[in-house]
């Protein structure tokens, strides 16, 4: 919500305690954990900061690339 309300540095912080709350019960490569990275990434991206968009991008690519088969098209 706060994302959509142009709050971008406050919707880093919920996602960022999100995070950390679901770290403490699922491994760090958990794909649960693959959209809040790109929900980062995507609040890095609208405040302008390329660099730290991509960081979480990559995180979430990371993850899906392992949570998916090697045969999955986007990535066979």
């Amino acid at each position: 919500l706060k994302d959509s309300q142009g709050e971008y540095q406050q919707a880093v912080t919920f996602y960022e305690k999100a995070l950390e709350i679901n770290r403490k019960t699922l491994p760090e490569d958990d794909a649960s954990l693959a959209p809040t990275y790109t929900n980062i990434g995507g609040v890095y991206s609208s405040m302008g900061e390329y660099s730290k968009a991509l960081e979480y991008y990559e995180k979430d690519l990371h993850i899906t690339k392992k949570a998916l088969p090697p045969t999955h098209p986007p990535f066979g």
